[in-house]
């Protein structure tokens, strides 16, 4: 191939990829997912919310905050991830309700309830459960395909709930977002 036919291909080329780039650019602006995907800016905030003795470990994608002195010892575990499976655009437009999931959940534990979470504009919904004797309460907040997961070990299931509940204010500025 001449130099100059090269030239051309190559120009074509990067057209191309430019082209694809504007493409995912503007795609991306639509889709913002969660607000923040870097939980070491929030998780001492996250432990401040919890209560007085809660520690936090951090990891970019994973907070763990606990309290070895609190009645109980409760634990609960923050993590951010993916689920691009559907689900949220099920649970957004009914095809996938609250009882739906509800059902799911009780097919492994008889006890579990499940209600819906106001995390707007992501969808959300937080089931509890006994395990064993202690009580689980998890969070599942999706907003365009961003997972933010929280799970609470507690001595009761008041309390497990109650941790998440000290959360959603920060969790709704601070991970969700506007």
């Amino acid at each position: 191939m001449s130099e100059q036919g090269e030239s051309k291909n190559m120009r074509h080329r990067l057209g191309t990829v430019a082209f694809a780039g504007m493409i995912a650019l503007a795609t991306g602006a639509a889709a913002q997912g969660l607000a923040t995907r870097d939980l070491t800016g929030v998780s001492q905030a996250a432990a401040a919310a919890l209560g007085s003795g809660f520690e936090a470990k951090e990891e970019p994608q994973r907070a763990t905050l606990f309290c070895t002195d609190c009645v109980g010892a409760p634990v609960v575990d923050v993590l951010i991830g993916r689920q691009a499976d559907g689900t949220e655009e099920r649970v957004r437009s009914g095809t996938t309700s609250i009882a739906d999931l509800q059902q799911i959940c009780r097919a492994r534990s008889p006890r579990c309830t499940v209600t819906a979470l106001e995390v707007a504009p992501a969808v959300g919904w937080v089931s509890g459960y006994p395990l064993g004797d202690r009580a689980g309460a998890t969070a599942i907040i999706i907003r365009d395909g961003d997972l933010l997961t929280v799970r609470s070990l507690a001595q009761d299931p008041a309390s497990a709930r109650q941790a998440i509940d000290r959360l959603l204010p920060l969790i709704r500025t601070r991970i969700i977002g506007p």
